[in-house]
């Protein structure tokens, strides 16, 4: 029973572990640089308070949700090939 667990779990790993990549790969990047440092940027505008509604803010979030839920199965895949 063990095992079979442990074969969905792998399976389940990989899957994600492709999906961390994707999301990584595809994110435009979000720092403004040694500009943004000098000039500051207005954080109350309206992208920026709405910007996790836009597809960016979305690959963000899925970014973050694929890196806990690999980290989560890393473990409980490191404990199953303990017993």
């Amino acid at each position: 029973m063990v095992v079979i667990i442990r074969n969905i779990l792998l399976a389940i790993y990989a899957v994600i572990c492709i999906a961390l990549i994707v999301l990584a790969t595809i994110q435009t990047k979000s720092s403004n640089g040694a500009s943004g440092t000098i000039t500051g940027s207005a954080a109350n505008n309206f992208y920026e308070q709405n910007k996790g509604r836009t597809k960016d803010g979305m690959l963000k979030r899925y970014t973050i949700i694929c890196g806990i839920i690999f980290v989560l199965l890393a473990v409980v895949i490191s404990i199953l090939f303990e017993m």
